[in-house]
C-alpha cells in the first residue's frame, strides 16, 4: 500500500504543477518570450515562425505533458491498491522519467534557450510510450501476477 500511495502523491504534485506551469504560459511568458526573443525567428515544418510563439508553444506543450502523465501515475497508484505489481512500479518511473526528461527539457530549453536541451526530449517520450505500455501489462490479467513480493 505504501508504493501505490507514493504513486498516488507523487501524481498529485506534479498536476498541480503541471497547473502552475500552464497559468504561467498562460499569465506571464507570453511578454517575457516577446521581450527575450524579439525579433528571432525559427523554421518549423518549413514555416518561419517567431521564436517567442514556438517557445510559448513547446512551453504550454511541456504542461500538457506533465498533466496527462501526472494523472497517469495517479492511475498507477490507483490500480496498485488492487494489483501490485513490477510493471506498475516500471509504468510509475517510466512516466517520472519522463516528465523530468520531455517537460523538464522543453520548459529548460524555452526559459534558458539552449536548443540543445532539445535533445533530451525524445528520451522523455520514449519514457512516456515505456510507461503506457508497462501500465497495459500491468492491468493484463494474464501478463502480470496479481501479487509480486518483490515489489
Amino acid at each position: 500500500m505504501p508504493q501505490s500511495l507514493s504513486w498516488t502523491r507523487t501524481g498529485a504534485v506534479l498536476a498541480g504543477l503541471a497547473v502552475v506551469c500552464g497559468a504561467f504560459a498562460a499569465h506571464g511568458l507570453n511578454t517575457h518570450f516577446a521581450d527575450i526573443y524579439a525579433g528571432q525567428t525559427r523554421v518549423v515544418a518549413g514555416v518561419t515562425v517567431p521564436l517567442a510563439e514556438k517557445y510559448l508553444e513547446d512551453f504550454k506543450t511541456g504542461a500538457e505533458y506533465q498533466m496527462y502523465h501526472s494523472l497517469a501515475l495517479l492511475a498507477v497508484g490507483l490500480v496498485s491498491t488492487m494489483r501490485p505489481s513490477r510493471s506498475l512500479n516500471w509504468a510509475g518511473w517510466s512516466f517520472l522519467g519522463g516528465i523530468v526528461l520531455f517537460s523538464g527539457s522543453l520548459y529548460a530549453l524555452t526559459l534558458l534557450n539552449i536548443p540543445k536541451l532539445g535533445m533530451i526530449t525524445p528520451i522523455g517520450g520514449v519514457l512516456f510510450l515505456a510507461g503506457w505500455g508497462f501500465l497495459a501489462h500491468a492491468t493484463c490479467p494474464k501478463c502480470a501476477p496479481t501479487t509480486d513480493p518483490a515489489i
